[in-house]
């Protein structure tokens, strides 16, 4: 089962009302010869005679004879809401390429919600059917604004339940109350793939996981932590050592930020990856970083760390630094010729370096190269979960608190470390 077919059957009410839904019916099913290879759903306004939420009425039930599955007629309060119902469908069968039947109007506004609800890892396809008939002109709406639609959905996707808890901030007693932060876990969003579910903080254009999706739940993350979204700045990655001071103009992909603006709320992505906070208690400068392997040996760290004392005059006895939830040595292993420059920052950063894929730690070669920069020693810490006796934290191994690139493969979800100045 690889593709699906959408008919718009939305309609302005008047007098044209129930005439206009039978024609787009009896037009489908004309077209495709009352036979859909593929399955077939129909959209259809909440208050329409069609039928009801349990099934069509009868009259028009007799329309579908002749497809090979029944198909199914989605009643919902708004597009959103029927668009959202058909995206889990679609996604429950691991379905991405899809056919819209609509109107010339109708199309413009199904692009719209495709653009917020949807990546491009799904195939859209529209066929223009409905501009014949004879109510187009005067009783088929316009279409909404990408701003009424992006409204439309956000409210809807407010309401959406929770799944797998509670969102939950995990907290380092090393920084500063002058400080906020946090380290987001998977816990309280609304993502419903299962590895993405649920607090997914990042839209990958080749995932499912659409940005209002991602927005919603980073709107809950901030009420949960304190911040509001438009505070929030998120790393660009490329898994390279360039930092982005902000005030200057920013590059095109970052994986260090610093600054000293008050209020402003700046983030590193993880899911295996180290999200890194830095803060500077005296000078009143914070930092982060994205830090995957490659990242670790090209000093990315160490470059944010710079990047504090250079523009903003810290200094790095003062600096503190917390290292996010990432893959441990457990779980993590590397070719062995990129595990041997891991072990020239120190032999205990590998195990068993003679084996072809040497287990390697990225944490600990993370610590040994900020104290070699000037980190106090007592100055660094891995987060931790309260109450857990498991202290090395691997994102790999928790799969009920934390996204892992190691474990779940291409389409993994996001967690996040933040940090402002208050």
């Amino acid at each position: 089962m690889t593709a699906v077919t959408l008919v718009d059957l939305t309609h302005v009410r008047s007098s044209h009302y129930d005439t206009c839904v039978k024609e787009r019916i009896s037009e489908f099913c004309a077209s495709s010869g009352n036979g859909s290879p593929e399955p077939v759903f129909f959209i259809a306004d909440p208050e329409s005679s069609v039928g009801t939420d349990r099934s069509p009425s009868s009259s028009l039930q007799e329309m579908f004879i002749g497809f090979r599955d029944s198909p199914q007629i989605l009643y919902k309060s708004s597009l959103s809401a029927a668009l959202y119902s058909f995206k889990q469908a679609i996604d429950k069968e691991d379905i991405s390429k899809v056919k819209i039947v609509t109107s010339s109007r109708g199309r413009g506004l199904f692009q719209v919600y495709q653009e917020l609800l949807f990546t491009s890892a799904y195939e859209f396809e529209y066929s223009v059917m409905f501009d014949s008939l004879s109510c187009e002109c005067e009783c088929c709406p316009s279409g909404q604004s990408t701003a009424d639609a992006a409204r439309e959905l956000s409210t809807f996707l407010q309401h959406r339940p929770a799944l797998r808890g509670d969102v939950t901030v995990l907290r380092s007693p090393f920084i500063s109350d002058c400080f906020g932060h946090g380290f987001s876990t998977r816990t309280g969003g609304i993502s419903y793939i299962s590895t993405l579910s649920s607090l997914n903080l990042f839209c990958n254009p080749r995932r499912k996981d659409s940005r209002a999706v991602v927005a919603e739940n980073l709107r809950r993350l901030g009420l949960q932590a304190g911040f509001h979204p438009k505070q929030f700045n998120l790393i660009k990655c490329n898994h390279a050592s360039d930092v982005w001071v902000m005030g200057k103009p920013a590059p095109d992909s970052y994986d260090a930020m610093v600054t000293n603006q008050v209020g402003v709320v700046i983030a590193a992505p993880g899911a295996d990856c180290m999200p890194l906070l830095f803060t500077d208690p005296v000078a009143k400068v914070i930092g982060v970083a994205h830090a995957g392997w490659k990242g670790t040996l090209m000093g990315v760290a160490i470059a944010t760390v710079n990047a504090m004392v250079s523009e903003f005059g810290s200094r790095p006895e003062d600096i503190v630094c917390v290292i996010g939830p990432s893959v441990g040595p457990c779980c993590f292993t590397l070719e062995q010729g990129s595990a041997r420059e891991f072990h020239s920052i120190h032999p205990d950063c590998v195990r068993h370096i003679d084996s072809s894929r040497p287990y390697v730690d990225i944490r600990l070669a993370t610590r040994v190269l900020l104290e070699r920069g000037g980190i106090k020693p007592e100055h660094m810490e891995d987060i931790r979960v309260p109450h857990k006796a498991d202290s090395t934290l691997c994102t790999s191994c928790c799969p009920e608190l934390f996204f892992s690139h190691v474990r779940d493969g291409l389409n993994f979800g996001t967690q996040i470390g933040f940090v402002w100045i208050k």
